[in-house]
């Protein structure tokens, strides 16, 4: 890949220490100042990339990290693999106009890159403490010890001495990518052959997940679901829900807690703030209602609804959904799982009536 640099507003090409001063200077448009400018890192990495280290771990299904033990005559291929697409990308991206927006800010669309806080990622912030905080831990993938289907993705580590801080892009390993035994062929000489490997593996050369300092920019939002359980969509409104909530009702929580930490990872509960209608009831009717059906939810002396956990937490978000019912036959309570509105003409045709009746 030729060496390339980012331009300016007026197209000129710059150099990397004066991309680095006015990054200092100036805000990128749209990336807010606390976030890492990708372009200037990318025009940095390049001057470093024929002698970066990249050191390779696999993911688990259970997000348990494993160190690769690999052959040198591999290492040459990780910078084609890791690297040049990520540059070449955002090289491109940099010649087009292409703007860096969180995922709160706009949908997906040509000419953008979404970006989001790793700690808003609860899988990946557990993956990267595990080598942040436990690496002497992390054991050597051996087949006779670990099952290779259970590994479901890879993660680069990507320094050199000049690099403040590492990088990670981690990808997706598909099942298709993965061959396993003995009941394989392989061609060879122009005849198959017997596949005499325990595994093999081939890595996805498409751009996914880099991970930088506190930020992730994701090049594809369907792997980011697929590797890290995280629905970057679904959290951005879930996320709008709460501060509407927080906006309209009065809560307790427990020191160092809130609303947005206490949801983070509970599918359930944010698939119910996707539909939710806030303003559908009132602090006090909520606090009647979960009086009348025994309910128990607690206020504080400033009568602030108390939310000590997530099941706390849970049940709040269930009466707002008006997910609870007594049932006026035989004087039940119940939660509702999932539920119908009932439309007039639905009612009449489940009685079997026709409106000309």
């Amino acid at each position: 890949m030729e060496e390339q640099t980012i331009p300016d507003t007026q197209d000129e090409v710059v150099d990397t220490e004066q991309v680095a001063a006015e990054v200092n200077e100036q805000p990128a448009p749209n990336v807010v100042k606390d976030d890492v400018d990708v372009f200037a890192w990318a025009n940095n990495l390049l001057q470093f990339k024929e002698d970066l280290k990249i050191e390779l771990f696999l993911i688990s299904k259970t997000y348990v990290l494993y160190r690769v033990n690999m052959d040198n005559a591999l290492k040459n291929q990780l910078e084609p693999l890791f690297i040049d697409g990520l540059l070449e990308y955002l090289f491109e991206g940099a010649e087009t106009g292409m703007v860096v927006r969180s995922f709160e800010q706009a949908e997906a669309e040509a000419g953008v890159l979404q970006f989001t806080k790793i700690a808003k990622v609860d899988k990946a912030r557990e993956v990267l403490n595990w080598i942040k905080t436990q690496e002497h831990e992390i054991e050597l993938f051996n087949d006779d010890e670990h099952d290779f289907k259970f590994m479901k993705g890879i993660l680069a580590r990507v320094t050199h001495s000049q690099l403040k801080q590492p990088a990670y892009i981690a990808k997706v390993l598909p099942k298709s990518s993965v061959m396993q035994g003995k009941t394989g062929w392989m061609l060879r000489s122009g005849k198959f052959v017997p596949f005499d490997a325990d595994a093999a593996l081939r890595i996805p050369a498409d751009n996914q997940m880099l991970m930088i300092d506190g930020d992730m920019f994701v090049f594809s939002q369907a792997r980011l679901k697929q590797l890290f359980s995280y629905d970057a969509k679904e959290a951005s409104v879930a996320e709008k829900k709460v501060s509407e909530i927080l906006a309209n009702f009065r809560l307790s929580f427990p020191e160092g807690a809130d609303m947005q930490t206490m949801v983070e990872g509970k599918r359930s509960v944010i698939k119910k703030l996707q539909k939710l209608d806030v303003t559908a009831a009132t602090q006090e009717q909520i606090i009647d209602h979960a009086s009348e059906l025994g309910i128990d939810l607690m206020e504080d002396d400033s009568g602030a609804i108390i939310i000590m956990d997530t099941k706390d937490m849970s049940k709040f978000v269930n009466l707002l959904n008006d997910d609870y019912m007594e049932s006026a036959l035989t004087g039940e309570r119940y939660e509702i799982i999932k539920k119908r509105v009932l439309k007039p003409d639905e009612d009449e045709a489940s009685a079997g009536f026709t409106p000309e009746q």
